[in-house]
């Protein structure tokens, strides 16, 4: 049987690894760290499951340890529109930061995720001991802000099918590599890029017939000739 020191003693180096992934605090010192993976309150949830819903008062961070995260909002007819998908690393829940307030989207978990969390008190405590823990919170926002204004400009003056070769080119870019997974489903991928995934399956069968991707499966992809793609 193993013991509870031991457990305990588990336990928080898990939580140590889960805080010190995230951006806004992986520049504390260890004793920094370890002060804050004891306010982490941890949360497991099984794929399918939903994390919070709009509407729902905003009131901790949330931080994906293991597994993936999809951050969704509805239309007003029901359409879902894709904002983000998270993996280790990543949080959401950050408005809870400033004030109360309600979430104005979904998290839903897309295969079974160890989440970290951390209250709303807990975390202002922090960010008046750290202060720089407020910068990378602030540089988190600039990073949003900006792919969300280059979403907006690309649904707005680019075709499906510009907005589809751009898309692969850049996790193509991202991973430094010709061969790329889809972090999402094709249905998911269309809500991303404002289009339905029966364009995205034409697009990509296009794209093969023309010998610039190769398809090996339903998620991974082989670029084959990035130059064509950046012309699309």
């Amino acid at each position: 049987m193993q013991c509870a020191s031991c457990a305990h003693t588990g336990a928080n180096h898990a939580h140590e690894m889960c805080i010190s992934i995230v951006p806004i605090f992986n520049h504390l010192e260890e004793p920094e760290l370890r002060e804050i993976v004891r306010t982490v309150v941890p949360r497991q949830v099984k794929r399918g499951e939903t994390i919070y819903s709009a509407g729902e008062t905003s009131d901790r961070l949330y931080i994906v340890h293991q597994g993936r995260v999809k951050i969704y909002r509805l239309s007003e007819n029901g359409k879902e529109q894709l904002v983000r998908i998270l993996g280790p690393g990543d949080f959401t829940g950050e408005l809870a930061v400033f004030n109360e307030t309600l979430h104005d989207s979904y998290a839903e978990a897309l295969e079974n995720t160890e989440l970290c969390t951390l209250g709303r008190g807990d975390l202002q405590a922090f960010l008046l001991k750290y202060p720089t823990i407020s910068l990378r919170i602030m540089d988190e926002f600039a990073r949003r802000l900006g792919q969300s204004e280059k979403q907006a400009a690309s649904f707005a003056t680019e075709p499906a099918d510009t907005r589809i070769a751009m898309y692969l080119a850049e996790r193509a870019d991202a991973a430094n590599s010709r061969i790329i997974r889809l972090p999402m489903t094709r249905k998911d991928l269309a809500s991303h890029l404002g289009t339905t995934p029966e364009t995205i399956s034409r697009k990509f069968a296009e794209f093969e017939d023309a010998g610039w991707i190769r398809q090996k499966g339903q998620k991974e992809i082989e670029i084959l000739d990035l130059d064509a793609l950046l012309l699309v």
